[in-house]
């Protein structure tokens, strides 16, 4: 059985109810940053209600055109002050079309409003 002594360090993870809430307040911000952005949701495990320590936020951001590669996308968006880690895919709206066609999306999507509520 783990002991914890005076002078260890303790780990905390965020609650899924303030990831959440520090999503929407960044979606919002992003969204009226950008005019670009159509749509942002996240999937994986908070998606999926499997959120726990460690999680981080898979996000998906949806644009109506890019000029960037697909690799250089993510580096538009500064996610630095969301309180656990993300992985960003910044897909176009033709690509992300494409790929919910052939299937190959990641699911499921939980996709927050433009107002970021």
């Amino acid at each position: 059985m783990p002991v914890r002594l005076l002078s260890s360090s303790v780990l905390k993870w965020p609650r899924r109810d303030d990831v959440l809430r520090a999503l929407h307040h960044w979606v919002g911000r992003v969204m009226r940053a950008d005019e670009r952005v159509l749509r942002v949701g996240y999937t994986g495990s908070l998606a999926a209600g499997e959120w726990g320590f460690g999680s981080d936020i898979d996000l998906i951001v949806i644009l109506n055109t890019a000029q960037e590669a697909w690799l250089e996308r993510a580096r538009c968006f500064d996610a630095t002050d969301l309180p656990v880690p993300v992985d960003l895919l910044v897909y176009t709206e033709a690509e992300w079309e494409e790929m919910s066609r052939q299937g190959r999306g990641p699911r499921p999507v939980v996709w927050i409003d433009e107002t970021g509520s």
